[in-house]
């Protein structure tokens, strides 16, 4: 496998202050450049800029079938070394995170095997945080 950069990604929020908490307390990404209108995040290495946009009409989410799950679309994430998806996930629990789908191992015994998780932010943006115990299967058909 190919040596990763980090990603960049930018995602709209209605409320910076609610969600600059969730992202430094809950997902414990600590904080880089900020402003009135935006905050920059290291979300395990990868810089995620959060940034003010006022709300719209609420619109229903969007989920396509996933091994017996509705996944929630559009989403992102990280994939996690395995340990860390596991302790990850258990600190969310306990911080009282809640999951658009818990924790679980989706596609037991086939190719792909994966932990996966979704939980949405205080903007109704969605994540997931994923691994693989065989990091070789990230892009296996």
């Amino acid at each position: 496998m190919q040596n990763v950069t980090p990603f960049h990604i930018a995602i709209p929020v209605h409320n910076l202050a609610e969600c600059h908490k969730f992202y430094g307390e809950i997902l414990n990404c600590k904080e880089g450049r900020s402003s009135d209108h935006w905050v920059d995040f290291n979300l395990f290495g990868h810089q995620l800029v959060i940034h003010y946009k006022p709300k719209t009409e609420t619109k229903e989410l969007h989920s396509n079938p996933v091994d017996g799950k509705n996944v929630p679309v559009p989403h992102y994430g990280v994939v996690l070394p395995w340990n860390v998806f596991e302790s990850f996930s258990e600190e969310l629990q306990n911080k009282g995170v809640k999951f658009v789908i818990e924790p679980y191992v989706r596609f037991k015994g086939e190719t792909g095997e994966q932990a996966t998780m979704f939980f949405l932010d205080p903007a109704g943006n969605a994540l997931e945080f994923k691994a693989f115990k065989d990091m070789e299967q990230l892009f296996a058909k």
